[in-house]
């Protein structure tokens, strides 16, 4: 049984043709190798006339190291030769003279009387051997004073401010009060009433070591306590 072929199907035909396109796309390819023309690439030239290059060579110069010197020598004189040593049975000759020196001669002794001079210091005491009073009590009779005298500030009371001013001040030799200093407050108003009428105090009968007058200094608390 013949197998009967398309005319389309049937690629003899199309041989020549397909022969005809191969060697164009050839002749194309080759035509194109030729067409290719690499990258120019340029060789600069070497200078090769350069001189060369002179470098200045400084001499790295060493201090010779001096010798040692050598140690001075120290004379040291011994005490022989400069004290005579002389034994017991040497006599000892001096060129003072006692002739003036009379045998039983009375000699006249003066006395100077050096007058003692008071000193007086100016660092307050602590304690004396007669304390200063005022008004013929002691410190407590001061501060009941103060107490009497103080004025409650309107600010701290209607803060509700109250507690304990401590305060230090120094009793001169003319009874005087001096150097008032708050140690410990705990408000400025409170600090300022106490100041105020520490200042106003009388004078005291001051304070007297080794029957002299001296400075004393106190440490005083004053109260602020509002009254309900």
């Amino acid at each position: 049984m013949q197998i009967k072929k398309s005319p389309k199907a049937d690629l003899q035909n199309k041989k020549g043709l397909f022969l005809e396109i191969g060697l164009i796309i050839a002749l194309l390819i080759t035509i194109g190798a030729f067409l290719y023309a690499p990258k120019e690439y340029r060789i600069e030239q070497v200078d090769l006339n350069y001189g060369p290059i002179e470098e200045e060579i400084t001499e790295i110069t060493r201090n010779e190291q001096k010798p040692p010197e050598a140690p001075k020598k120290v004379e040291i004189k011994v005490l022989n030769d400069i004290l005579d040593i002389v034994t017991n049975d040497t006599k000892i000759t001096t060129e003072i003279s006692f002739d003036e020196f009379e045998e039983g001669m009375e000699i006249e002794t003066t006395v100077v009387e050096v007058e003692e001079e008071e000193i007086e210091e100016d660092q307050p005491f602590i304690k004396v051997e007669k304390m200063p009073t005022f008004r013929g009590g002691d410190l407590n009779q001061f501060r009941n004073w103060v107490q009497g005298k103080l004025r409650y500030p309107q600010i701290a009371q209607e803060n509700g401010i109250s507690g304990r001013v401590i305060m230090s001040f120094v009793i001169e030799r003319d009874g005087t009060l001096t150097n008032i200093e708050i140690l410990q407050s705990p408000d400025r108003s409170l600090s300022e009433e106490a100041t105020r009428v520490v200042k106003s105090s009388p004078k005291w009968e001051p304070g007297m070591q080794r029957n002299q007058a001296v400075r004393v200094k106190y440490t005083l608390p004053v109260v602020f306590q509002i009254q309900n």
